[in-house]
C-alpha cells in the first residue's frame, strides 16, 4: 500500500521546472537542426534563428521561476517547522 502523504510531495515549482527544460531543449534542439546547414555551408543565415534563441530564453525564465518558487516554498516550511 502506497503512503498517502507522498502523493502530493513536489515542490510547487518542480511543474515550472520541468515545463521550462522541455521548452529551453526544444528550442536548443532546433535552433541545432536549424544552423547545421548554415554551418555547412548549404543554406544562408536563418533570420527565424533569433526566435527559436528566443524560445530558448523564454524557457529558461519559466524554469528560473519554478527554482524560486521552490526556494520560496522551502523558507515557508522551514519557517513554519521552526514555530
Amino acid at each position: 500500500m502506497r503512503d498517502k502523504t507522498q502523493t502530493n510531495s513536489a515542490a510547487p515549482g518542480d511543474r515550472l521546472i520541468r515545463a521550462g527544460a522541455v521548452v529551453f531543449f526544444i528550442g536548443a534542439l532546433a535552433t541545432l537542426v536549424t544552423v547545421t546547414p548554415f554551418l555547412l555551408g548549404t543554406t544562408p543565415f536563418p533570420t527565424y534563428m533569433f526566435g527559436l534563441s528566443m524560445l530558448m530564453g523564454v524557457g529558461f525564465l519559466v524554469a528560473g521561476v519554478g527554482v524560486l518558487r521552490s526556494i520560496a516554498a522551502g523558507r515557508r516550511q522551514a519557517r513554519g517547522a521552526a514555530r
